[in-house]
């Protein structure tokens, strides 16, 4: 099987692009940025049907493995920038691979597209820029790849690991705060986690199955507190960690939220609406849990 895969220098893309040639698969790795080991250095948001058609010439399947990210904080509306960034590359990549006759495709996209299916009440969609562009991603995607290219959607939650220099976008600031002096607090709820190893076999898997399914990811499952102090113990700085009260996360987010507004600006997961997400525990039913233990370590390593 032939694969091209865009966003192949990321944290994820490139643990997918070893695991394909590992399996004895041939890959063609495209990336935003020229570096070792792409292949094409293409930018996905602005590439034309033209230049996708001509990347995909030959290959079987395809990985977007590239996006905007969540934690964006653009000018109100925010959701054209998350539009350009999640949904229309992907919209025109599937488009082109469906004419150019690939057989099957895999986006990485957001474990809030989950919780969305699952709890329409929560009305994710309606508040926060970023999950509607999630959702639309998905949509989007397989109306453009038509009912002969089946399209899986790994819907990831927070993701562990490196790959080569790439971390988690997430943890630079978390491995700062753990390694100071300060206390280290927390609030109810929880979230899902997994590894980008992890990521890259289920990707791969669904890839050699032609699935068309979504795949919500997930290793363990871990309160804030739990995941805090893990982290705190693997960098081998060790404490307590304390728990705050939701009420005090809620007067906070507000803040935070009417402070964007007075600025005209507008996040992609809205802070007004965020204690809804983050006081939940989301979690999700690990298909083969896994220990996070290594994965903890690599990311945030003792020092």
């Amino acid at each position: 099987m032939k694969v091209l895969v865009v966003g192949a220098s990321g944290l994820v893309g490139q643990q997918v692009v070893g695991r394909l040639r590992e399996r004895g698969h041939e890959v063609t790795s495209v990336a935003r940025t020229a570096r070792d080991g792409v292949d094409h250095a293409v930018d996905a948001t602005t590439a034309t049907d033209a230049e996708f058609r001509s990347l995909l010439a030959g290959h079987d399947g395809v990985v977007f493995a590239a996006g905007a990210d969540g934690r964006e904080v653009p000018r109100k509306p925010a959701y054209p920038v998350f539009h350009h960034g999640n949904v229309a590359p992907v919209v025109r990549l599937l488009t082109a691979a469906r004419e150019a006759g690939l057989s099957r495709a895999v986006v990485l996209g957001s474990y809030y597209t989950h919780f969305h299916r699952l709890h329409p009440e929560w009305r994710l969609a309606e508040r926060h820029p970023y999950i509607r562009s999630r959702v639309e991603q998905a949509r989007a995607g397989r109306a453009a790849a038509g009912p002969d290219l089946p399209v899986a959607v790994l819907e990831l939650p927070f993701v562990l690991g490196r790959s080569g220099d790439r971390l988690p976008n997430w943890s630079g600031g978390l491995d700062k705060w753990v390694r100071s002096r300060s206390p280290l607090v927390a609030p109810p709820g929880g979230s899902a986690v997994t590894t980008a190893a992890h990521v890259a076999e289920a990707a791969v898997d669904a890839l050699e199955r032609a699935s068309g399914e979504d795949i919500p990811m997930a290793d363990e499952n871990l309160t804030w507190p739990d995941m805090i102090g893990r982290i705190a113990t693997a960098a081998g700085h060790p404490r307590a960690v304390r728990r705050l009260p939701g009420a005090v996360v809620r007067v906070a987010l507000l803040a935070t939220g009417l402070v964007q507004r007075v600025r005209g600006l507008q996040s992609g997961v809205d802070p007004m609406h965020l204690d809804d997400l983050l006081l939940r525990e989301l979690f999700v039913t690990p298909a083969r849990p896994m220990s996070l233990d290594a994965a903890v370590a690599e990311t945030f390593p003792r020092s």
